[in-house]
């Protein structure tokens, strides 16, 4: 089932849901300071979770031919981002990176951005993510290769569990000429200069 075909939750169902959790906590949810918290805490998730209204293909379907011939690698790189992990809801907050090889056409740098925003607003595992996005390019814009790569921060890790700050998760999807090719792997990889004292 989609997510368009799944029952819709109303608002006051996600606000009943907050105060729930509130008491399991061990809060009161009618004191002051909570009072509006149910409210606040539902509107954050519409914007947390937008990237579900939105088709992140679509970002790509305007393209430009006239690019002079070009035909060598673009690259778009520390596109930041905020996203939740699908185990704990905690934050993921991270940069990724994305290069490809045009076959005859383009788009607008802000679409890359864009796709990586709609895929990040969803619950997610970053090696998912880091594949969504590559596939989404390769299949519309069929680009000789694409690479993507992320560095997330998981506060799943930092806030609760094992509690280890500073530390950064790194996954990478290559297709096409980025996975067949060294060169071009490395060329990518250079560009974007992922790693420790960057």
């Amino acid at each position: 089932m989609s997510t368009q075909d799944k029952p819709a939750v109303t608002q006051a169902e996600a606000e009943d849901a907050v105060r729930v959790l509130l008491r399991w906590a061990g809060e009161d949810p009618t004191r002051e300071g909570l009072l509006d918290t149910p409210k606040r805490v539902a509107k954050a998730y519409g914007d947390w979770f937008s990237g579900y209204a939105t088709e992140p293909r679509e970002y790509l379907a305007r393209t430009f031919k006239e690019v002079a011939g070009y035909d060598e690698m673009i690259v778009l790189r520390d596109i930041e981002f905020e996203s939740h992990c699908e185990h704990h809801m905690a934050p993921i907050v991270g940069k990724a990176h994305i290069g490809y090889l045009p076959d005859g056409k383009v788009v607008g740098i802000s679409k890359l951005a864009r796709v990586v925003e709609a895929y990040a607003r969803r619950f997610q595992v970053q090696e998912k993510m880091t594949a969504q996005i590559a596939q989404c390019i390769q299949h519309v814009l069929a680009p000789r290769g694409v690479g993507v790569v992320i560095e997330g921060a998981h506060e799943c890790m930092t806030t609760r569990g094992i509690h280890k700050r500073g530390v950064s998760m790194i996954t990478s999807k290559m297709l096409g000429t980025f996975r067949e090719d060294a060169r071009t792997r490395a060329e990518f990889l250079a560009f974007i200069d992922v790693g420790p004292g960057r």
